[in-house]
């Protein structure tokens, strides 16, 4: 089930085979939703390059920043700020190198609508009036309820989608209802991405390129610089931020962690459904960057040829070399996590000095010992996959069809595993089954790897969740429902299940119509933004939420009425720890 990042995040409409899993959300959420907006990269031009009218209903506000006058937007209770640039220009000469400093402006620059995304496969809009992608791609949207100096909890999220699709300003994300109920700075970034944020250079070509590998992550560490020198002028607390990120955000936010560069711009984080165990080894980073050179028809000599090469062309090169090679993304990890040693692939590479070591093996990262995290999944993740994959066999699977499914992808250990399932699970389906075991190998096992060595540090808290809330949406042309899936909680996590999305008639709501889904959001929204406070999640109403030992194991399992179990589904917690010691 390995692919790479870009692979996973395809379109899913293809010949059922349970080794092509792969995922597009961005397209499932927001294709044909919207019109593209009639710009590109002006959003990094001068200060009078992005001079859309204000909303009716809206009030101009402006903020001095370290780099210049900014023009925000009131409407009600909430002030809003985005397409803020926070670094440099990162085409041309600064292709594949740290993003450089932002030069101040004069005047005031409006800060209305959001700014482009990195530049991705398919040119996707992710969220009304936002521009197409573009290879200056750094910036970033801030949410606070007022430009008051008071210091409120900033929550800095890293938008999903592997390495190489998505924006911060998708609409489900948006931060407005986390911003207002809870009185905190929600900010989002955009970043590069794929070939553009991760090709590995250096040792090809030298100290010239020393940062290449991880120009995405230095991307995402200068906007938490930005924060840290501006987020005061916007009601933030500079010494109190979280960041957190979901799937590809999640794999992000765990290099955050043990990224020495980005150690003092935050104070907790939160893994979701990305367990970011292991990264890229540079010798495989390297191969991957010959294999570009390779499909452009230059020598291992040529690297600086490749600033010349459109964005556009570099784009479709990263999809050809993801044609020619199994890629580092996988879905079936285990206690690895997401990614693997395989050339093809576009994410973080461990160089040794930026990326120093793996972010979670051999241990947790030492530089963010003193810091809070929070780590989980959902209980149904695979089922997102399956769903958009249209892989409607699995959903009306027999007895005998998930013996020959596990027995192909398990072998000898398929009888074990299938048997304690059986055990721990009496009554699911055959489709539950291998729902749950997929889920463990995909997402589960690995945050449990991430909250175990968090907990050997015997320092700052870890606390474990499990997302439960399950969709009522049924799989169409099945009688399945989708259940908690990969993705679903994002929009519980900001508060957002009431909020009206682009609308796409062919394809239903991710999220489904229960009664219980705003008594769901409150309790998860509410929890972030606590953690994000105080470094101890928590809602009202809701059990108080220890923290992860190996004693207890305690985990937090979120839905309308939440509970604390310790150890949940421990037995086949201990078969999956049996396989691999």
């Amino acid at each position: 089930m390995t692919r790479n990042f870009r692979d996973l995040h395809r379109d899913l409409r293809m010949p059922c085979d349970e080794n092509r899993l792969l995922l597009d959300r961005r397209k499932f959420l927001s294709k044909g939703s919207m019109a593209l907006a009639a710009i590109a990269s002006s959003s990094l031009g001068s200060a009078s390059g992005l001079a859309w009218g204000l909303p009716a209903t809206a009030e101009a506000v402006e903020v001095k920043t370290a780099y210049g006058r900014l023009r925000g937007t009131r409407k009600g209770d909430l002030i809003t700020f985005k397409g803020i640039p926070y670094a440099g220009p990162v085409s041309g000469e600064n292709r594949f190198k740290a993003p450089p400093p932002l030069v101040p402006w004069t005047g005031v620059r409006d800060a209305l609508t959001p700014g482009p995304p990195s530049f991705q496969p398919n040119r996707p809009s992710f969220g009304v009036d936002e521009p197409v992608p573009s290879e200056n791609c750094l910036v970033l949207n801030i949410w606070t309820p007022a430009v008051d100096q008071r210091r409120r909890p900033v929550m800095f999220y890293n938008h999903g989608g592997g390495f190489v699709v998505g924006s911060g300003s998708t609409w489900y994300q948006d931060g407005s209802n986390v911003a207002r109920q809870y009185d905190v700075v929600v900010v989002a970034s955009n970043h590069r991405l794929g070939l553009l944020g991760y090709l590995f250079l250096a040792d090809l070509a030298g100290e010239e390129y020393a940062t290449s590998g991880n120009q995405g992550i230095l991307d995402i560490t200068a906007a938490l610089k930005w924060v840290r020198e501006n987020i005061e002028a916007f009601g933030g607390d500079p010494h109190n931020v979280m960041v957190f990120g979901e799937s590809g955000g999640g794999a992000k936010t765990s290099c955050v962690y043990a990224l020495p560069l980005a150690k003092d711009y935050f104070n907790k984080a939160s893994i979701e459904s990305g367990p970011g165990v292991r990264m890229t080894p540079r010798d495989m980073a390297t191969e991957t960057a010959k294999m570009v050179l390779s499909e452009l028809g230059l020598s291992d000599k040529e690297v600086p040829k490749l600033k010349e090469v459109p964005a556009e062309k570099l784009v479709e090169v990263q999809a050809a070399v993801a044609k020619r090679a199994p890629g580092n993304l996988t879905l079936s990890g285990g206690r690895k996590g997401m990614v693997v040693s395989r050339p093809g692939g576009f994410g973080p590479v461990v160089d040794g000095t930026y990326l120093p070591n793996h972010p979670f093996d051999p241990g947790a990262p030492a530089i963010s010992t003193d810091k809070p995290l929070m780590v989980g999944t959902n209980k149904d993740e695979m089922a997102f996959f399956f769903f958009e994959r249209k892989a409607n066999d699995i959903f009306s699977l027999t007895d005998d069809g998930l013996k020959s499914r596990l027995d192909k992808e398990l072998g000898a250990d398929a009888e074990k595993i299938l048997s304690t399932y059986r055990k721990s699970r009496p009554g699911a389906s055959p489709t539950d089954l291998y729902i749950a075991i997929t889920t463990a190998r995909a997402m589960w096992l690995g945050s449990i790897e991430i909250a175990e060595k968090k907990f050997e540090q015997k320092s700052a808290p870890v606390y474990m969740y499990m997302f439960t809330h399950e969709s009522n949406l049924i799989v169409p042309d099945t009688n399945h429902r989708l259940g908690a899936a990969h993705a679903t909680e994002i929009w519980y996590k900001f508060n957002n299940v009431d909020v009206e999305g682009p609308k796409d008639p062919t394809r239903p709501s991710l999220i489904g119509t229960d009664p219980d889904r705003k008594k769901a959001a409150l309790n998860m929204s509410e929890m972030w933004a606590t953690f994000a406070r105080t470094g101890h999640p928590g809602a009202k109403g809701q059990p108080s939420w220890p923290a992860y030992t190996l004693q207890k194991r305690a985990t937090m399992m979120i839905d309308a009425q939440c509970k604390v179990e310790e150890d949940p589904f421990g037995q086949e917690r201990a078969l999956w720890d049996s396989l691999t010691s």
